[in-house]
């Protein structure tokens, strides 16, 4: 199995780093695993002036899967935009063809007073979020900045084709199929077109999966329903945009964002495996950062690509024994709990393998 590491920007090198002592351990078992790293972000531009150089490019489409950190930091902002760090995350998706995104939002119930909602609201929290990840305002053309009756304005495009809805359905209805049976469309089709495109093509395609229950909920309504009562939801799809948003809110639901990975796939189910936090330049270096999320992101890559369930679940079940055993790191720390560092916490999820 040949996974291409890009470690990234800020905290990204430091978290890899642990989802590799990981993949160490697991190749010290017999696992036959091959790993080579590569820059992208803002250390591919520092590299080959290219956020995502070339040479990058073209090892993760070698690979068999892509573990990846995190990318950007406040000295590339100034760069043209064409050269910032997150356009090299943008592309590489979008060259991968990296359409479907899996955000689980899980609770631990030893993080359940980490959590900014009471206890009782977010214990035995398990959400899993769809999201398309190669359409939308992302990318959608026209788009750009320029002057309109003496004045800068700028615009975007939300777009999406009925093929694109279709291909998206199929992976959440398949999910679902595999959880709770209950999938919640969320779109804003009472102003959207292209959002009343997507709630017609969701249940054209919900008839091919008579099993599963189609819901549907305005974005807007599902940001506050995952704060009133996030325990409704089992799993949710929707486009890029608002996937990003709801994602995010539901990942503090779970105590920290250091907590979740996640999982983006292509049609043959090639994905790249990332948490879903950013690259925390305030505490890059220090050795203070949570690595399970990527960690977690590794189980997740032996799940879905290599279809390895023992191998993920050996994982998951690591990360669940450090975590009953009080480790912490400063994102999820709480009185009586020991506090440790991103090193520290690859080790004891090593140890506990």
């Amino acid at each position: 199995m040949k996974i291409a590491v890009l470690p990234g920007d800020g905290i990204g090198p430091e978290i890899v780093a642990q989802a590799v002592k990981v993949l160490d351990a697991l190749r010290a078992d017999g696992a036959k695993i091959e790993m080579e790293t590569a820059p992208i972000g803002g250390a591919g531009y520092d590299a080959a002036g290219d956020p995502l150089p070339e040479a990058t490019l073209k090892l993760a489409r070698d690979a068999d899967a892509v573990l990846l950190g995190a990318v950007g930091g406040p000295q590339y902002d100034t760069l043209d935009r064409p050269l910032r760090p997150e356009r090299g995350l943008l592309r590489i998706r979008k060259e991968l063809n990296l359409f479907a995104n899996l955000r689980p939002a899980l609770l631990y119930p030893e993080l359940a007073g980490a959590s900014s909602l009471k206890p009782e609201v977010v214990s035995g929290l398990d959400i899993m979020i769809v999201r398309e990840l190669t359409g939308d305002v992302y990318f959608g053309q026209p788009r750009g900045i320029e002057v309109r009756n003496g004045e800068r304005v700028g615009f975007n495009t939300m777009l999406y084709s009925e093929s694109e809805v279709r291909r998206v359905a199929h992976v959440a209805f398949g999910i679902a199929m595999k959880r709770g049976r209950k999938l919640c469309s969320v779109e804003k089709a009472n102003v959207l077109e292209c959002s009343e495109l997507w709630k017609e093509v969701m249940i054209e395609v919900s008839k091919q999966y008579p099993e599963v229950e189609l819901s549907h909920m305005y974005v807007d309504n599902a940001a506050m329903q995952l704060i009133r009562a996030p325990k409704q939801f089992d799993t949710m799809v929707t486009g890029n945009i608002f996937g990003d948003i709801l994602s995010d809110a539901a990942s503090m639901l779970s105590g920290s964002i250091g907590m979740l990975p996640s999982a983006s796939l292509d049609e043959h189910n090639k994905g790249m495996y990332e948490p879903i936090h950013g690259s925390a330049p305030d505490i890059a270096g220090r050795n203070l950062a949570n690595p399970l999320a990527t960690i977690l992101s590794v189980a997740m890559m032996y799940r879905y690509t290599f279809a390895d369930l023992a191998t993920a679940d050996r994982i998951e079940n690591a990360v669940k024994k450090v975590v009953a055993q009080g480790l912490r790191t400063g994102d999820i720390w709480t009185e009586g709990t020991r506090k440790v560092s991103c090193s520290e916490m690859g080790d004891a999820v090593v140890a506990a393998l």
